[in-house]
């Protein structure tokens, strides 16, 4: 049994509405799977086979929301939010607020040694990352242009090989983008193909065959929410401001991945999907919200995350299924 964990970046859990770009996406294997959009009216916890897009076979299904304030006054930060997913520690009760952007300095020591990708190597079990990374990524870390991000530094703790372009070009890797634009752009002549969504994720699903745990992370959602990626980087899609636009161009590539890794998926497999705190689905707030995180869990391991009520509670569930 494996656990495909694709964390997407910036995704709470709110009422279908007008202010909600999730519940007008384009999101055709969400639909199927949760008989509705990505939102809080379809959360309604764990199911027993319940069908997928079709044709997938029913499987066991879990959908919920979690606290990602962990108790805090203040927005959920991706930096905090991102250790306690990982590590499943209340990393901003540790560190004394939500802290954004990376890992607090203090924290980091700990993610290493207590990250999910280290105790499932610690049980004799394989992990994998599956992003890649260019040569581009380690010169600006050396040059200290950038700094690591959460799973850099829990991946590096439990000594898990990196992905590169390599890897993507052979179908073993994901990019954060989901089609590869961003580092073929960032990599002329490199060879580095573009993908359709699906695609995309049925590499990553192949990529339980040899690892017990995959991880995959895209921060397109939260860059969306705040504006930040270029017209030219997503598909066009009409109406709407153009965040909202935004948001749905990139919800629409991710579900394609869903349902790539949907249909990939072996009966014994699992897909985790979860979030570090709310954006894209209230266009009203200017930047992140306190709603709830969706917690969706299709497979066997669905039961095993029915407790979780709060996402440093994550990992211990992933650790319980695995």
């Amino acid at each position: 049994m494996s656990i495909i964990f694709v964390f997407i970046d910036g995704v709470g859990l709110a009422p279908a509405g007008p202010d909600n770009p999730l519940a007008s996406a384009d999101t055709p294997a969400l639909h199927a799977l949760l008989g509705g959009p990505l939102a809080l009216e379809a959360a309604s916890g764990l199911r027993a086979g319940t069908a997928g897009p079709s044709p997938l076979p029913a499987r066991a299904l879990l959908f919920k929301p979690i606290d990602a304030t962990l108790g805090l006054p203040g927005l959920p930060q991706s930096g905090t939010g991102h250790v306690a997913l990982l590590a499943g520690v209340n990393a901003p009760a540790l560190h004394g607020r939500h802290q954004p952007h990376f890992p607090p300095v203090a924290l980091r020591p700990l993610l290493a040694d207590q990250s999910i990708f280290r105790r499932t190597v610690a049980r004799g079990r394989r992990a994998t990352f599956a992003n890649p990374f260019g040569p581009g990524y380690w010169q600006a870390l050396a040059a200290r242009r950038i700094r690591k991000s959460a799973s850099v530094i829990a991946a590096e703790g439990a000594g898990l090989r990196f992905r590169d372009g390599d890897d993507l070009r052979a179908g073993r890797a994901v990019s954060w983008d989901v089609t590869n634009a961003a580092m073929r752009e960032r990599e002329p002549g490199s060879g580095i193909p573009l993908v359709s969504p699906g695609q995309a994720g049925a590499n990553l699903a192949g990529l339980a065959r040899d690892h017990e745990l995959v991880f995959y992370e895209s921060f397109l959602p939260d860059l969306a929410g705040h504006g930040r990626l270029a017209a030219g980087d997503l598909p066009p899609v009409a109406g709407g401001s153009p965040v909202e636009r935004q948001i749905r161009a990139v919800m629409a590539l991710l579900d394609g991945l869903i349902g790539g890794v949907l249909a990939a998926l072996r009966p014994a497999d699992s897909l985790l999907i979860t979030s570090d705190h709310g954006n894209v689905e209230s266009v009203a707030a200017p930047a992140h919200t306190r709603n709830p995180v969706p917690l969706l869990v299709a497979g066997p391991a669905a039961a095993a995350f029915a407790g979780v009520e709060d996402i440093a509670g994550v990992a211990g569930a992933i650790m319980a299924a695995l």
